[in-house]
């Protein structure tokens, strides 16, 4: 399969931003206090970045400011069409003290081909990473060094021009929050249990799949209550010939017997940063790597067989994890177990925390 590529933006003097600490930011006690046990997007660092866009004045008023509400007028073109955009990515804190984040490149590279999609501009990538260097200078010791923790930071623009008319909003905010995070799944890394949605799409061809768009999760969120009721952790969808699509949240792969990783491709999924690096790293070690239709039918009836011996979910909040069961109506498939997906995400892993060696230049660093 073809993985992100990555193409440098021209040339950009960097953004001059203004900065307002936030008089009523938490005490050290009170911080420590939180990173013990953060949750996930639970709790919030102490400030915020943002960056306004117009159709006039381009990208302008970048500031640093106190972390806290937007005002936004009732006719926000945002509220009425849910022109909006957002990204997820981390910051990790080395053994050295230092913050680290990962692939920041394709994270904004995905935001432009979001913001395309959905009619809006395009953040320059150096901007997106000043945006976060920025954030993380203000608010580093935000960035926890427990076991599994970072510093979860959210991406996200939308249309706040106060317009009804159907078309492109004219204003644009871009803004970054951050949130400590520990774990995505309580009990850290086991095997999920997944429901297959039969009634519900995710998304359709010539949609928004593709995008990082909010109206893709809002429409995972009834069939992940379904899945609930149905005692499983998570939801995967099919496209309209029954081929797999993706989990609300997280991309799939297949581990084959012959080694053969196989992931669906379709211009209906989002294409994962976490999941092309796990990818490359099974790639680096030999493995052959397939992104094409896969059918339910083959999934069921090459774990029946043993054809499948390993089947796992990806993504930068849960980074991996293996599925043991698979539940629908009617039937319930143990999935097999394997080494590989955990072995994968411990070499990811060992990467972003600064314990392995970064032979992709993947990592950059956000407090130098």
């Amino acid at each position: 399969m073809t993985l992100i590529d990555s193409n440098p933006d021209s040339d950009l003097a960097p953004l001059e931003f203004a900065v307002t600490r936030n008089l009523a930011a938490k005490s050290p006690a009170q911080r420590e206090e939180i990173l013990a046990a953060p949750g996930f997007g639970v709790h919030f660092t102490d400030h915020m970045v943002d960056i306004c866009w117009s159709v006039r004045g381009g990208w302008h008023r970048p500031r640093v400011s106190p972390y806290g509400p937007i005002s936004l007028d009732p006719a926000a073109a945002v509220l009425h069409y849910g022109q909006e955009i957002f990204e997820g990515i981390k910051a990790y804190r080395h053994a050295d003290g230092s913050v680290h984040t990962f692939r920041p490149d394709q994270n904004a590279r995905r935001l432009q081909r979001s913001a395309r999609r959905l009619a809006l501009p395009e953040l320059p990538a150096p901007y997106f990473i000043q945006a976060l260097t920025e954030l993380i200078a203000a608010d580093g010791a935000w960035v926890p060094s427990g076991e599994d923790q970072s510093l979860y930071l959210r991406p996200f623009m939308f249309a706040k021009e106060a317009f009804l008319g159907v078309r492109p909003a004219h204003k644009v905010a871009f803004y970054v929050i951050a949130s400590p995070a520990g774990a995505y799944f309580k009990g850290g890394v086991q095997p999920v249990s997944i429901w297959l949605s039969e009634d519900y799409a995710r998304a359709g061809k010539g949609g928004t799949g593709a995008a990082k768009t909010g109206g893709n999760y809002a429409a995972s969120l009834l069939p992940q209550s379904e899945a609930y009721e149905n005692e499983c952790d998570q939801v995967v969808f099919l496209d309209a010939d029954r081929n797999v699509e993706e989990l609300g949240g997280m991309n799939i792969v297949f581990v084959h017997k012959d080694g053969t990783l196989v992931t669906p491709q379709s211009d209906s999924i989002l294409e994962g940063i976490t999941r092309d690096s796990i990818l490359q790293l099974a790639v680096d070690r030999g493995h052959k790597v397939e992104g094409r239709d896969v059918s339910l039918t083959e999934w069921r009836e090459g774990v029946a067989s043993g054809d499948i011996v390993e089947v796992f979910a990806c993504g930068t909040a849960a980074v991996v994890t293996p599925i043991g069961l698979l539940k629908g109506r009617g039937f319930f498939d143990e999935q097999p177990t394997g080494t590989l997906a955990l072995e994968l995400r411990q070499e990811l892993t060992d990467i972003q925390y600064g314990r392995a060696e970064d032979k992709h230049g993947w990592l950059l660093r956000l407090d130098a």
